[in-house]
């Protein structure tokens, strides 16, 4: 018998090294080379006989697709809206999250939903049967068409799959799963990797929709390689902090719909429960005439949204201030700030600056720029902004505010708040004069 190979993977990017380094020369990593076996399949087809191959003849592309493609609603309106319009039937998506924001949880709501469609197989490797009932107990969930099942060999949950012929297989999670033609261990580059085309061969080959549960690393990206989110048809992630009772459902990746969409689900005692007005769900709490506090008119995908943005500029203790940001990003704080000191003359040179977008919402987009160089005036100046208003636009390095992609659509999102969006203003020297009291 011949002497099998052995390679060394990243377990962060994938590469593969005849021999063992410290650092990978392909993302720069330490101590992330893995040694692997070379797999072998013994002449077996891997992939199951279950799965036949495509013996369709090459047709024109006219006459493909002519039927309306078939999704299915589950009812919760936000969730449907987020994917596109509802359930694609044989798609397979990707969600990911911190561990304990609520992804089981919110599957297993999704599929007591499909249980109207047909049966449904539950397949965990990380909670028992009797974990599952009880979390579906205190969800109010009970129903004889959803199936559990506590399995991580992956080519026995194709059995199942193939003995029960389910509507919708939920897999938690992809990194617990495992085959066994492969040498390495579960959640390795090499696992992930089969395992995720092993599933989406199964889905694609008996129209089954299939949702994969993933972990992300402390960055908070998907953890395996970039190839597991090629594969999937698409990718969501929910965000949030746990010490929020809120999460926020967004799309990464999205074959059936737009990307960058977002949901806001309430977690509750019966699981996650949709917010159909997040505008008016996170500015519940602002505070009244405090200094630092600026509402922001957002857009995540095409839904607009409206949030608190705050700032505390207090004092430096250290000789070098702190720049912390909370929500956006912290070089864009460094350049607002520096922006601010150099056309307004403010010292903050000699101040600490804290920024934070209220309930945990990332903000990528450069229309944050002007609320939050409109906070740090506020508190600076301890004069607070103008209760009515809402802001927006880009804040270029001469201190001009730029405009943004569809203002139009944040208007209309600030005038069914009550509130008006503040107009004209060219610069960041204005602010002081038209935004605060």
């Amino acid at each position: 018998m011949a002497k099998r190979k052995s390679y060394y993977v990243c377990q962060n990017c994938g590469y593969k090294s005849p021999k063992w380094a410290g650092k990978c020369p392909e993302c720069g990593s330490w101590g992330s080379l893995v040694e692997e076996l070379e797999k072998d399949t013994g002449g077996r087809n891997r992939r199951g006989s279950w799965i036949k191959p495509s013996s369709s003849a090459p047709r024109p592309i006219v006459e493909i697709g002519k039927q309306r493609e078939e999704r299915f609603r589950t009812g919760i309106e936000e969730f449907d809206r987020v994917l596109g319009g509802g359930v694609v039937k044989g798609s397979v998506s990707l969600i990911s999250g911190e561990p304990g924001i609520g992804k089981s949880t919110f599957l297993l709501q999704i599929s007591d939903l499909f249980t109207k469609e047909g049966t449904v197989l539950y397949a965990s490797a990380e909670e028992s049967p009797e974990q599952i009932a009880m979390r579906a107990r205190r969800l109010g969930i009970g129903n004889d068409r959803l199936f559990v099942l506590a399995e991580n060999n992956l080519e026995a949950i194709a059995e199942e799959v193939e003995r029960l012929n389910p509507v919708l297989t939920i897999y938690d999670s992809i990194q617990t799963l495992y085959l066994p033609d492969l040498e390495s261990a579960a959640g390795s580059v090499s696992q992930v990797r089969e395992c995720s085309a092993f599933i989406t061969n199964l889905s694609k080959s008996k129209g089954i929709t299939s949702f994969i549960v993933g972990h992300v690393t402390k960055e908070g990206s998907v953890a395996g390689p970039k190839v597991l989110e090629h594969i999937v048809d698409a990718v969501f992630q929910f965000e949030g902090d746990r010490g929020y009772n809120f999460r926020v459902f967004r799309s990464l990746k999205n074959r059936f719909g737009s990307t960058g969409e977002i949901a806001v689900f309430e977690m509750t005692e019966k699981g996650l429960k949709q917010v159909p007005n997040p505008s008016q769900f996170f500015l519940s709490e602002r505070p009244r005439g405090k200094p630092g506090s600026v509402i922001f008119a957002g857009v995540e995908g095409s839904r607009p949204i409206l949030l608190e943005v705050q700032a505390l500029v207090t004092r430096a203790v250290f000789t070098t201030p702190q720049r912390k940001a909370k929500g956006i990003n912290a070089n864009r704080l460094s350049i607002i700030v520096a922006v601010l000191e150099k056309e307004l003359g403010y010292p903050l040179r000699n101040f600490d600056v804290f920024v934070n977008v209220v309930g945990g919402v990332k903000v990528e987009e450069p229309a944050v720029d002007l609320p939050v160089a409109a906070a740090i005036v506020s508190s600076y100046l301890n004069r607070p902004v103008k209760e009515e208003l809402v802001l927006f636009g880009e804040v270029g390095l001469t201190g001009e505010v730029r405009n943004v992609r569809l203002e139009e659509l944040r208007r209309k999102e600030a005038e069914k708040n009550g509130l008006k969006v503040l107009e004209g203003i060219k610069s960041v020297e204005e602010i002081p004069e038209k935004a605060l009291i």
